[in-house]
């Protein structure tokens, strides 16, 4: 099953992707409401949706597949960790905290992007995509979203759907160096479609220990950049997520990345394994193409870049512990 929202003679609908038409859901519900409710109620409302609202798929624009609560991206690929740790933070390794738990970052939901809507990049000498799947949350019966077990957060998976974490690796590489972040260099674009695919779906695609072995693949310029199996993941999805609740809460909406894939899901991870900046930067006209087994593609074609309003460096202060302090200077 696919849910999807779309945008048809100015207006947005949401709904089901059947074949090669788009129904909406019935009632006028969200992809909102409909992750709240869960999955099997979702399968009973698809029963319900009316054909004779459907449009040809062809006929409308996509976009992105829900409006998330949150946006968590984690770093689960370690050959990724790899590659880019040389770009970005100038040494190649891979930390023994990487491997005690999975580590994720917050990111922006109001810079969300959908299939085919270009991305207006800072001003950034290494533009750079992120090929990820990210996993959906959706509501569970008995299931409140804090402190869950790996069983738990797997019943609150509802479904996925591919994710482009933009990145500024310049930006994001100063950054880091402060021991925060990544901040501006991420938080201006993360593309996400063309719809979610429910997590029954997958369920053919599970190895033995619970990964999901699907494909991914990712092209610029219809040149493929990388490719590789989603179980080379070091956690499965239902424990980044049951990591996420832990003295936390998950709620439907939440959208948690897998971080990017190796061999090649990434510029930088090219970058750092070969001490030069081939394949090159991303550029205005460039066109990035995610293709994922059981997903489906997404596009996302890159714009000329926004040049921002200049802000001063920081300024030296005297370090004055009071007003009556600078007075006496």
């Amino acid at each position: 099953m696919r849910i999807a929202r779309w945008s048809v003679g100015g207006a947005v609908a949401e709904g089901f992707v059947v074949g090669d038409r788009v129904v909406p859901f019935p009632d006028s519900l969200t992809v909102s409401d409909v992750l709240t409710r869960g999955l099997a109620e979702a399968h009973a409302l698809l029963a319900r949706a009316r054909d004779d609202d459907a449009s040809a798929l062809a006929d409308v624009r996509l976009l992105a597949p829900l409006v998330p609560a949150s946006i968590r991206d984690f770093v689960a690929f370690e050959e990724h960790v790899e590659g880019v740790s040389a770009s970005v933070d100038g040494k190649s390794e891979v930390v023994p905290e990487w491997y005690q738990a999975p580590t994720f970052y917050f990111t922006n939901p109001h810079t969300v992007l959908g299939p085919g809507e270009q991305l207006r990049p800072p001003v950034s000498a290494r533009l750079d995509f992120e090929l990820e799947v990210a996993a959906v949350v959706g509501g569970a019966s008995g299931v409140d979203g804090s402190n869950l077990t790996a069983a738990d957060a797997a019943e609150v998976i509802f479904g996925y759907t591919i994710m482009n974490d933009w990145s500024a690796r310049d930006l994001q590489s100063r950054e880091m160096k402060v021991r925060l972040g990544p901040a501006k260099g991420k938080d201006f674009g993360m593309s996400l479609g063309p719809w979610i695919v429910t997590a029954d779906e997958f369920e053919p695609y599970l190895d033995d220990d619970g990964f999901l072995a699907i494909r991914a693949e990712v092209y610029v310029n219809d040149e493929r950049i990388g490719y590789d199996l989603v179980s080379n993941m070091g956690w499965p999805f239902p424990e980044l997520v049951a990591y996420a609740s832990r003295n936390s809460r998950v709620v439907p909406g939440d959208v948690l990345g897998s971080g990017t894939t190796g061999n090649g899901g990434c510029l930088a991870e090219l970058w750092g394994r070969r001490g030069e900046l081939t394949p090159p930067p991303l550029t205005d006209g460039d066109t990035v193409r995610m293709v994922v087994e059981g997903i489906g593609e997404l596009v996302g074609p890159v714009g000329a870049p926004v040049a921002a309003p200049e802000l001063p460096p920081a300024r030296e202060r005297s370090r004055q512990r009071s007003r009556e302090e600078r007075v006496a200077l």
